[in-house]
Formats: C-alpha cells, sequence, structure tokens
C-alpha cells in the first residue's frame, strides 16, 4: 500500500511509524500489544522488512523472530528512492532513537519539554554515531499544542528551532474550527 501512495502521490509519501502504546486502540481491532520490549523488537524488524521492501532491490529476504520473508516482492516500486521517508515517532532512548538512528529520514518528537527535546536529540545523534550515520539525515520535528495562545503557540515553536528542531508539527484543540488559524497563522509567520 505504501508503495503504491508513493507512485500515485508522484512521490509524496512519508511513512509514519511507531512502536505503538495505545492498548485501548489494539484490544479494539485484537492486536496484541505485547510488552516494551516486544514491542520495540516487533518494531525494528518492521523497520527492516520496510526498508528492504521499499527499496530497488527485486527481492527482500528476512528471518526475524516476527517476520520472515522469502524473496519477497513488493511491485510497484515507489517513485522515491532509496525509499519513501521514513517517520519514527518516539522518545524511548534505548531502542526507538537507536532504530530512528538507523532507519528515520524523519523523527519526530511526541511531546514534552524543550529540555527533553533537546536530551532527545543528544541520544539520536550518540545513536547516529554509533551506527556511522551522520545525523544532519535526519529531520528533527517536535509537536507543539495550540492553547488558544497564538504568542505562546509561536514563541514554544521557536524555542524547539532555536533547540535544533527543523519543523514544528502544531495540534489544534477540537472543535476544528478555520477561525482558530485566523489568529494563529501571523504569528507563526513572523518566525520565518
Amino acid at each position: 500500500m505504501a508503495a503504491t501512495l508513493d507512485v500515485i502521490s508522484s512521490g509524496r509519501l512519508e511513512l509514519g511509524i511507531g512502536v505503538g502504546w495505545n492498548e485501548q486502540e489494539s484490544s479494539a481491532y485484537g492486536i496484541e500489544l505485547g510488552t516494551p520490549a516486544q514491542r520495540s523488537d516487533r518494531f525494528e524488524e518492521a523497520c527492516q522488512v520496510l526498508a528492504g521492501l521499499l527499496s530497488p532491490q527485486q527481492t527482500t529476504t528476512f528471518e526475524g523472530s516476527y517476520y520472515r520473508l522469502a524473496d519477497a516482492r513488493c511491485n510497484p516500486k515507489p517513485v522515491q528512492q532509496p525509499h519513501p521517508p521514513i517517520c519514527i515517532g518516539g522518545s524511548g532512548y534505548k531502542r526507538t532513537l537507536r532504530t530512528a538512528a538507523r532507519f528515520a529520514q524523519h523523527w519526530n518528537f511526541g511531546g514534552g519539554t524543550v529540555e527533553q527535546f533537546s536530551e532527545a536529540r543528544d541520544v539520536l545523534r550518540q545513536h547516529c554515531a554509533d551506527v556511522g550515520r551522520d545525523p544532519a539525515q535526519i529531520l528533527l520535528s517536535c509537536q507543539v499544542q495550540f492553547t488558544g495562545d497564538p504568542a505562546q503557540t509561536a514563541a514554544t515553536a521557536a524555542a524547539f528551532g532555536a533547540a535544533g528542531a527543523d519543523l514544528a508539527i502544531v495540534y489544534l484543540p477540537p472543535p476544528h474550527k478555520p477561525v482558530m488559524l485566523e489568529s494563529l497563522a501571523p504569528a507563526l509567520r513572523e518566525l520565518s
């Protein structure tokens, strides 16, 4: 599905994935969430499988604890090469950020303070050094909540930017009405 979506969007797909955390959602769909260690193991294998299947190679063979592929094919191949960008969300220092260092083109900090972002960013950079990857190859984003104060939201986004975030994703509270953007957009525009 990801490869097809990349093709029909003329190469605009960014594939966002994470370890998983929502017990209620998993139970609703009959998916066993598993322990944090199991989720991290499964996630790391899934990243390897995705990178292999979406790459230019014709077949992918993989033998893991959760996934096994024998000369599996993915056709059509995606437009973006070597594969569509993988965005990994999460801030687990030991596992999630290590997996992001290996596979992500975009890392998303899911929420917290600028200080927490900075700590996680530094851990990601160390994992990149450990695997021999330039951390500049990974776009860094953070999530910023809009609480109704445009100036404060812009200041928070600017603080994350000063700490190294390339992109702030602003979350609007429901109900989602266009009028919310009338005051927020000018405040954010001043940052550029």
